[in-house]
């Protein structure tokens, strides 16, 4: 072989093996531009699924609102945002309890949202439902208010008066001890056991519901305070008299003094309150200073006749009343006269001589300041 054909041997196989280096390279870019068209394939058909497994879920169903007529409701106490979307749904304020378990947690004031009776539209958005429980103007109730001495007649009065409903309709709910929750303690009379305190209430509240309220309100305030269930009659009554005969400033004093007369033998006392409070009760009088006659009126409510305590309460003590009644101070008065009737300055007194220098000092300040 001549050395010009080994060369041209040479650059052949060289040759030969470039083309097949091309078509190797060829395939593979073919290979690779098919798997990537597959891979793109597969991720089209399978991302709706994907797509589907990771997307949120859609918001639940809501009202658009604002909503329209009128419906009340009542939210109990302790109620969350489950409780009362629960009960808007059923009163249909809101389309769903999740729609407005969703707006509840989204606004930072929902915990705000106290417990009472709502006047809200129908068909409203859960958002607006929300907002609507903050704001006070829709709250729907009625405030009925016991003052501290208010005597049972009283308090019917202003239930009737307040809620509109026949004065016969609320006497004939007292009537009903059992269903008002009246202790048996009481005897059968509910006078005393009436709370006073200030109470909301629906206005479509029973007089049976209202009058039970004040009852229970009344056994939590004994409870907490720890006095015993078999003293509960005699503690409200001598509360319900301190709260008549005395100021905030001297309750435990006239505490005292009561404590000191039931149990004071000597002639003056022998055990006699001599009230005035309790003999203006005993004739149908609220307030004022009895007569001669009154005094000598023997009613059993009458103290300067008879010894021990009255039978009843005469009226509603108010919370410090009965918590002055167990706690009093230490002391040895048996009297007591209030002689500054414009600042209402009470003086005690252990004695009958001592206690008679201050009427004389009451009597003084009565004549300077006639009218």
């Amino acid at each position: 072989m001549s050395e010009g054909e080994g060369v041209s041997r040479r650059e052949a196989r060289r040759a030969a093996q470039r083309t097949h280096r091309v078509r190797r390279r060829r395939r593979t870019i073919v290979a690779i531009v098919l798997g990537i068209a597959l891979v793109g394939a597969g991720i089209a058909v399978a991302w709706p699924i994907v797509a589907g497994l990771f997307a949120s879920e859609p918001p639940p169903e809501d009202f658009a609102g604002p909503g329209s007529g009128e419906v009340v409701i009542d939210i109990p106490s302790g109620a969350n945002g489950q409780d009362i979307g629960i009960i808007l749904k059923d009163a249909g304020v809101v389309k769903t309890v999740d729609a407005f378990s969703a707006a509840f947690r989204d606004n930072p004031n929902s915990a705000s949202i106290q417990a009472g009776t709502y006047a809200l539209m129908e068909e409203m958005k859960a958002s607006d439902a929300v907002a609507a429980l903050l704001d006070p103007a829709n709250r729907a109730e009625l405030t009925i208010t016991v003052p501290e001495g208010f005597i049972a007649t009283q308090v019917y009065e202003r239930i009737a008066n307040v809620m509109e409903i026949p004065l016969e309709e609320v006497t004939g709910a007292a009537a009903d001890t059992e269903a008002i929750g009246l202790p048996a303690e009481a005897g059968g009379n509910p006078e005393g056991w009436y709370a006073a305190a200030t109470y909301p209430f629906a206005p479509n509240a029973t007089a049976t519901d209202i009058l039970a309220t004040m009852v229970t309100k009344t056994v939590t305030n004994l409870e907490e305070i720890g006095v015993p269930r078999e003293e509960w009659q005699e503690t409200l009554i001598i509360a319900s008299i301190v709260e008549r005969e005395g100021t905030p400033e001297y309750y435990g004093q006239v505490a005292r003094v009561i404590e000191n007369r039931l149990t004071d033998s000597t002639a003056d006392v022998g055990g006699r309150l001599q009230m005035d409070s309790t003999v203006l009760y005993g004739v149908g009088q609220i307030g004022g200073v009895p007569t001669q006659a009154q005094l000598d009126t023997d009613t059993p409510y009458n103290t300067y006749l008879n010894p021990g305590l009255p039978p009843t309460p005469i009226g509603s003590p108010g919370r410090a009343a009965i918590e002055a009644v167990r706690n009093p101070p230490e002391g040895d008065w048996l009297y007591f006269v209030t002689v500054n009737l414009d600042t209402g300055e009470t003086k005690f007194a252990s004695s009958l001589e001592e206690h008679l220098t201050y009427v004389q000092e009451f009597r003084q300040w009565r004549d300077e300041n006639e009218g």
